[in-house]
């Protein structure tokens, strides 16, 4: 009987042929792309050294996917060339982690994004214009987890602005005495210590 469950075993031999130990029969790149979308775990070893080689393969059915010529590819040209330039970077130890995180966030909010897409007027530019948004808000979600949210800090180095420069609406000025007081209060490590707070006060 063939099974239909479990993890299939597909050998790749010499000639690039792969090997389907489950159904006894050579398949295709095509075929392996089918059985992920139906949902089957499978692993690829290399029939003559027994090494895993799951990871080129599924390499490879990316490859042939993109390469169709129908216009139907996913990876835009400005994300390859960003993936391609942290090979060999101090951040290439956290991408895979951080893109397995987003496609598993992707994967929770299909149904969500499907249901936006599907009511959306105006074909499919309109459901594209529709989700839009909705993958903005996602991305903000996970991306925070990450520390990868925009934010705008001050640098040591930064010199000091110009007088000459553009005003701005902001200055420090030193906490009044029940300012202090009252953060003492509330816990302050402190109370001696000098405490400086930001008001919004017009330049001269």
């Amino acid at each position: 009987m063939v099974k239909t469950t479990g993890k299939v075993t597909i050998k790749k031999y010499a000639n690039r042929r792969l090997y389907d130990t489950e159904s006894s029969s050579y398949i295709t790149l095509d075929r392996l792309g089918a059985m992920i979308r139906e949902g089957r775990e499978f692993e690829v070893i290399d029939a003559k050294s027994g090494d895993d080689i799951t990871h080129q393969v599924l390499t490879q059915i990316i490859v042939e996917e993109e390469s169709r010529g129908d216009g139907a590819t996913m990876l835009p040209v400005n994300f390859l060339r960003q993936l391609i330039g942290l090979y060999g970077g101090a951040m290439q130890p956290a991408v895979p982690q951080y893109l397995d995180a987003a496609m598993d966030m992707f994967s929770k909010n299909q149904a969500a994004m499907r249901d936006a897409m599907s009511g959306a007027a105006g074909g499919a530019r309109g459901g594209a214009a529709a989700v839009c948004p909705y993958l903005a808000s996602t991305a903000t979600e996970w991306g925070g987890g990450w520390g990868m949210r925009g934010r705008r800090t001050a640098s040591p180095e930064s010199p000091p602005a110009s007088s000459s420069g553009p005003a701005s609406n902001f200055s420090a000025t030193p906490a009044t005495a029940s300012t202090t007081s009252s953060a003492a209060t509330m816990g302050s490590p402190s109370s001696s210590s000098p405490v400086t707070s930001f008001r919004q006060t017009p330049l001269i």
